[in-house]
């Protein structure tokens, strides 16, 4: 089976991981680069490099950087006149070294993740959704727009978000690869991501979302259990965009283009709906065997 997915941040890098643990499957993950930014003059891609670490089994404990990753780097800036909040482990710090330099020597942002995805053993394809700019911006009320990283990190996302906007969107083009994976798959799955702020950027980048549309097949997997996010701000995010903190909020952020949804053993009982369909599933990921369980109920679900 053909598995195309849209990925960004640790839940959809999560069940990326269980997919790819799954022999006889042809596995492509489409990643978010709304994230992207440039830190002390590095081109750092924190959504491409979560999904690389964690299908190599390299994550952090926090789901982001390298596993047992020293910060000699970070220590050394500390004693500098810098804001070094954003933390770069040292061993992440060379995969954001490896990235800008190629950048600037032309490659496009998918020849760096292949290669990336290559040196640490990844056999399924990951590709940015664009190799163009695209930002992901936030509205603080009362205050104006802000880049991602800053409410992200840096404001450790505890502003309301008024609106959000995707920089360059009217402009970027998919990636090479990125519609002919998404038209071709068997299956196209939209992971536990936060859907305004990892999957929305990837919708935003002309022509996606008219061929996920078109597709007949098109399973979301909850990231919220019980009305809440396991970890970042989706729950509350979605709130602020309008949208409720539960399976019907979910449904409606993604405007009907999902023909089915898999939502927590827990949410049951939550709703019925005819499209999208809902299923159910352990939708906690907290282990390798439970990604892999998981990636085997949506193929399951694909199958029927």
């Amino acid at each position: 089976m053909r598995v195309t997915m849209l990925s960004g941040g640790v839940g959809g890098a999560k069940l990326a991981r269980g997919f790819a643990a799954m022999p006889g499957h042809e596995l492509t993950v489409i990643a978010n680069v709304g994230d992207d930014d440039r830190i002390y003059g590095l081109a750092v891609s924190p959504d491409i490099d979560t999904i690389i670490y964690t299908m190599a089994g390299r994550e952090g404990p926090q789901g982001w950087g390298l596993a047992e990753d020293p910060f000699f780097a970070m220590n050394a800036l500390d004693t500098l006149p810098i804001d070094a909040s954003f933390r770069i482990g040292d061993g992440d710090l060379a995969t954001n070294l490896f990235r800008t330099d190629r950048l600037l020597a032309g490659w496009s942002l998918t020849w760096v993740t292949t290669a990336l995805a290559s040196s640490f053993g990844i056999a399924a394809t990951i590709l940015p959704v664009t190799d163009d700019p695209l930002r992901t911006e936030v509205r603080v009320p009362g205050e104006g727009w802000i880049s991602f990283q800053e409410y992200f990190v840096r404001r450790r996302h505890t502003d309301e978000v008024g609106d959000v906007r995707f920089r360059g969107s009217g402009f970027c083009r998919p990636a090479a690869g990125v519609i002919e994976a998404l038209a071709g798959a068997d299956v196209i799955v939209v992971g536990p991501s936060n859907p305004v702020l990892s999957i929305w950027p990837i919708l935003a980048v002309p022509g996606v979302a008219d061929t996920i549309d078109a597709h007949d097949r098109v399973i979301g997997v909850s990231p919220l259990i019980s009305g809440t996010a396991l970890k970042g701000p989706a729950d509350r995010v979605l709130v602020s965009m309008g949208h409720s903190a539960d399976t019907a909020g979910v449904i409606s952020s993604y405007s009907g283009l999902l023909t089915d949804l898999v939502v927590d053993d827990s949410d049951a009982p939550a709703m019925s709906s005819k499209r999208p369909r809902i299923h159910t599933a352990a939708t906690r990921m907290d282990d390798l065997a439970a990604s892999t369980k998981l990636a085997a109920r949506v193929l399951e679900i694909a199958g029927e």
